[in-house]
């Protein structure tokens, strides 16, 4: 028997969403209720455009972890309007066997209402007091801090060049002390993690990629090497 599993090995739908409604009307949702997904230990990145559904499934995936759907840990729960899709609760997590129960959800457009839960429950860092990017870093150093299983959700929201580099650093080390990520993201810069798994999520669904053959990262390279390609075409 394998005891050196990672907190979460695979994720099935037990009770999938109606049919014809939203979230089943997105592919990778779709997808998720045909086959599962098998989580690999270290960092796993969604990738794809608004709307492709990487956000959606990594919300539900933290929700069946038992974190709170807008942001934080399992410890502490709060809601300001809730927003999430049934599909959480018909999530079924294969947990590893001896692995780390210690989770934390960053979403980055809710991680306002968390900062107030946070210093109106628990004292800490004044989040408020921060600048938004400040205030992210300052959850990867002292949340981020033990091998368990990390949910992310657009990281890169409140995050500079070199703060992203920082954010890779986290990820890094997260992997190598034995915990677990799942990380929707737009960043060019965090996908290109080292040894990271990377699912591009679109109209196909989700599939298993390379950080090279991203369309995300195709586009970047273009449009730093000549941006009046594309910008002619939005501003004529």
């Amino acid at each position: 028997m394998d005891f050196d599993q990672p907190p979460v090995v695979r994720v099935v739908v037990d009770e999938p969403p109606p049919r014809g409604e939203w979230p089943m009307t997105v592919p990778a949702v779709a997808q998720l209720v045909r086959e599962g997904l098998d989580l690999p230990k270290g960092v796993t990145f969604l990738v794809g455009e608004n709307g492709s559904g990487k956000s959606t499934i990594v919300e539900a995936v933290a929700t069946a972890y038992g974190l709170s759907p807008e942001g934080g840990s399992a410890q502490g729960h709060h809601s300001t309007r809730p927003t999430e899709s049934s599909l959480g609760r018909g999530l079924r997590l294969q947990r590893g066997i001896g692995a780390a129960r210690w989770g934390f959800f960053l979403r980055a457009e809710t991680m306002h209402g968390w900062y107030t839960y946070s210093e109106q429950t628990g004292g800490g860092p004044r989040y408020h007091e921060m600048s938004h990017g400040e205030s992210f870093l300052e959850v990867l150093r002292t949340r981020f801090d033990s091998p368990g299983f990390y949910c992310l959700d657009e990281p890169e929201a409140a995050l500079s060049f070199s703060s992203s580099l920082g954010l890779v650093a986290a990820l890094h080390r997260i992997a190598e002390d034995g915990g677990q990520v799942l990380c929707a993201t737009h960043s060019p810069v965090i996908a290109a993690l080292p040894d990271a798994t990377i699912l591009e999520v679109g109209d196909w669904g989700y599939r298993r990629t390379t950080w090279e053959e991203l369309e995300l990262v195709q586009h970047w390279r273009r449009y730093l090497d000549a941006p009046g390609r594309y910008l002619r075409h939005v501003l004529d």
